[in-house]
């Protein structure tokens, strides 16, 4: 699965230049997944989806994806995925590694004093990480931007 990186400095520069507003209505009433329910018109707080999303902005960027080797994990072909360098990195955590020149996105398995990138879809083998291998990891998953169909 390889990735195309969205040019942050260009979305940096676009975010000086807009003048609306990160800040949409949040309704007080959920949405049931079951039975309809009644959604009420007003709205008593403003949610800035930058901040609901992104914990720490100078150690997060996005990357699109490109690929089917992790639909398990509800990851698909070109969805965006919000990463942070900052989160500490651990077994079972959803990954973008750099792996022998390419990125790639993958669930991280540490199992007996090995490390493995698995993939979420069953075609697809897990990769064992030897001392052959060129990798570092660029940071962890932490939200995936979805547009349903």
């Amino acid at each position: 699965m390889y990735y195309e990186v969205l040019n942050m400095y260009k979305i940096v520069s676009m975010k000086h230049k807009e003048k609306a507003s990160n800040n949409h209505p949040l309704f007080d009433s959920p949405v049931e997944a079951g039975f309809p329910t009644m959604l009420t018109d007003e709205s008593s707080e403003r949610l800035n989806i930058n901040d609901y999303l992104i914990t720490n902005k100078t150690a997060t960027y996005f990357i699109r994806v490109k690929g089917d080797s992790m639909e398990g994990a509800g990851i698909y072909d070109n969805d965006i995925l919000i990463v942070d360098r900052s989160k500490s990195i651990s077994s079972g955590k959803i990954i973008i590694a750099y792996l022998n020149g390419e990125f790639t996105v993958k669930r991280l398995l540490l199992k007996n004093k090995n490390t493995y990138l698995c993939p979420e879809n069953p075609k697809y083998k897990p990769i064992k990480i030897t001392s052959d291998c060129q990798f570092e990891v660029f940071g962890v998953i932490t939200y995936n931007i979805h547009k349903p169909l």
